[in-house]
């Protein structure tokens, strides 16, 4: 207290905000983890429905492929050639798949810029903590608007 007894003391006042902002802190994080609660029931509620409509989907193509056939069959061919066929068009497509992914995992590179910038932050910090601020300045972010 000070000498007139009302006013609160600095070190009152310090652990009165130091107080208040841990309850902010608290409360905030409290907050983040019941709505992120929320968004994650949501998410994995769409996440299972999509793979339940993944699954019928994937059924609805194999029933395809069996009328296929039986549609060749129909057309006058042997039931083992025309399942044979169809076997044959679907790994056709499958290696054409295959190889459109793999062109795409050789094009794809690493975030090189982000990679760049964060190793100047760091040296930038480093000179700042040495008090040489005045050699340093924090890089760009980069992003162009």
């Amino acid at each position: 207290m000070s000498m007139n007894g009302d006013e609160p003391t600095v070190g009152q006042l310090v652990a009165n905000a130091s107080k208040d902002l841990s309850s902010l802190v608290r409360s905030e994080l409290e907050l983040a983890k019941t709505e992120l609660k929320k968004t994650a029931i949501a998410a994995g509620t769409g996440a299972g429905m999509f793979a339940a409509a993944a699954f019928l989907a994937l059924l609805a193509v194999i029933l395809l492929c069996i009328s296929a056939a039986y549609g060749l069959t129909a057309a006058g061919l042997h039931p083992a050639i025309a399942f044979l066929i169809v076997a044959g068009a679907f790994l056709l497509i499958g290696a054409i798949l295959v190889f459109i992914g793999m062109r795409a995992l050789k094009s794809a590179k690493g975030p090189t810029r982000t990679i760049e910038t964060s190793k100047e932050s760091v040296e930038a910090l480093k000179a700042i903590g040495k008090g040489d601020d005045e050699t340093y300045a924090l890089p760009e972010s980069g992003v162009r608007r």
